[in-house]
């Protein structure tokens, strides 16, 4: 017979999200800045771009939990930004982003064990992208979830192009 787990979904979801994050810095270990700056594909992705972009919605959605829409407003510079967001600037590093990236997981992570709920919602900007009018905590948690592990898939291909290196297998 096997001891029944307790974990509380706050936990829960946490650990599934650290496991991502966990990946996708596996993935970029042992790389140079030039190597994380390469866009070996026909996407034009780039690894450090890829960390930027992910830490970047992490950061932005935790935001909007705690502040609502007025967070999520956007300017004639938000479509920039968000393109600059897959991309590894010039004096950009990858240990800074790495840095920047286990900071913004760690207010993520104090964030949601401080909430008293879950349930917390917003509603979401007007955008034609959203078709629901709200998101819980939970779902904005379970979004940033997907997202990662998204890009960590997109991650190993491009790390498996640059040098044959697999995060799994």
């Amino acid at each position: 017979m096997t001891a029944a787990l307790i974990v509380d979904e706050k936990t829960d979801l946490l650990t599934a999200l650290a496991k991502h994050r966990f990946l996708f810095r596996y993935t970029v270990q042992g790389l140079t800045d030039a190597q994380a700056a390469l866009t070996p594909t026909a996407s034009e992705l780039c690894l450090g771009g890829l960390i930027k972009h992910v830490m970047s919605c992490e950061q932005g959605w935790i935001t909007f939990v705690l502040e609502g829409p007025a967070s999520m407003e956007f300017t004639a510079d938000s479509f920039e930004e968000h393109a600059n967001s897959f991309r590894m600037l010039p004096g950009e590093t990858l240990a800074g982003l790495l840095a920047e990236y286990e900071a913004i997981a760690a207010r993520t992570e104090a964030v949601v064990r401080d909430l008293p709920s879950l349930d917390l919602a917003h509603p979401l900007p007007e955008a034609p992208w959203f078709t629901e009018p709200a998101w819980s905590a939970r779902r904005v948690l379970v979004h940033v979830i997907a997202e990662t592990a998204q890009h960590a898939g997109h991650a190993d291909i491009l790390r498996e192009t640059i040098d044959g290196q697999k995060s799994m297998g």
